[in-house]
């Protein structure tokens, strides 16, 4: 998959485009992403995904609580895997809102991207205002010689639903539910940083792990079974999310144990994917109960580990 992050990178060939945030890449995206795939192969086109970064309401509305499923960097990631051509991340910002339906179509959609059939929602808008919909883009479609294929209610809402009850199930710990939906394992990535050193000193060494994008939705605090793949090995561990309240934390960590490991990660890139949630965080009376619960994590997690295909 090529990545584009300038309109003008992208070779102007012949093409059906999809346009969204695709945050997630979840069920519900990939069956339009399927379409596109199938279409892109029928026709004889490339397949492009149009997406904006960032995402509209952190430049419209100034929004800094919204949180994504996906870094940039993970979706492309994920849109990779499926099979995509082209991936093209335009900038959002207040000039580019403001160019009119027709601009955006003409300027965009046909002369830099070349699009010959375009997949959309039904309740797609575009355009200063979002004043244009589906039926103006099918006009337009006429004018500048492309086809539409309007995506159905039930796809649309099964994007929405998705999306909601994914949000849903990871800010209440349900990662099977979150799962399931996605499709994957929801993953968090991040750099690798050094901690108070603590874990290591109970016998349970943790990966202090630094996610730069604040935007990135972090599941509820917690304890997690998790697994990661490290220079093409598959481990598994259990990683807290929380403040650390045993030894008075007040600022929220991301620490993962791996069971039979004793590498170092510091200053490493790790993908950590997320397969159940095991317990809530809690502040313990001693650091000696908390290495007895850390024990009883583990003793659950193998066994999970053990009885799941995973």
């Amino acid at each position: 998959m090529k990545i584009h992050h300038s309109l003008n990178s992208y070779p102007k060939s012949p093409s059906v485009i999809t346009i969204g945030t695709f945050d997630g890449v979840h069920v519900g995206h990939q069956k339009i992403i399927t379409k596109l795939l199938s279409i892109a192969k029928k026709e004889g086109l490339q397949s492009v995904i149009l997406t904006f970064f960032p995402h509209p309401r952190m430049v419209l509305q100034h929004s800094e609580n919204i949180k994504l499923l996906n870094t940039i960097e993970e979706r492309q990631e994920i849109l990779a895997q499926m099979g995509l051509e082209h991936l093209v991340v335009k900038e959002f910002s207040k000039a580019f809102s403001k160019l009119s339906a027709e601009e955006y179509v003409k300027e965009i959609l046909v002369d830099k991207l070349n699009a010959k059939h375009i997949i959309i929602g039904y309740d797609h808008r575009f355009g200063r205002n979002r004043r244009a919909d589906i039926k103006d883009l099918i006009a337009y479609g006429k004018q500048y010689h492309f086809k539409v294929d309007e995506i159905s209610v039930k796809d649309v809402e099964d994007v929405a639903v998705s999306s909601t009850k994914i949000r849903s199930s990871l800010n209440t710990g349900d990662i099977k539910t979150a799962n399931a939906f996605l499709g994957y394992n929801y993953f968090l990535t991040g750099t690798v940083i050094k901690g108070k050193q603590i874990g290591k000193q109970i016998g349970f060494p943790t990966a202090n792990l630094y996610i730069k994008e604040d935007y990135k939705l972090i599941p509820k605090n917690g304890v997690y079974v998790v697994k990661s793949v490290i220079e093409n090995n598959t481990y598994f561990g259990m990683m807290n999310i929380g403040n650390n309240p045993t030894v008075n934390g007040t600022t929220q960590s991301i620490e993962v144990h791996f069971f039979d490991f004793n590498q170092d990660l510091y200053n490493k890139k790790l993908k950590i994917e997320l397969l159940l949630y095991l317990r809530a965080e809690r502040k313990f009376e001693s650091l000696q109960s908390l290495q007895s619960q850390l024990q009883m994590d583990k003793e659950d997690a193998l066994k999970f580990i053990g009885e799941t295909s995973i």
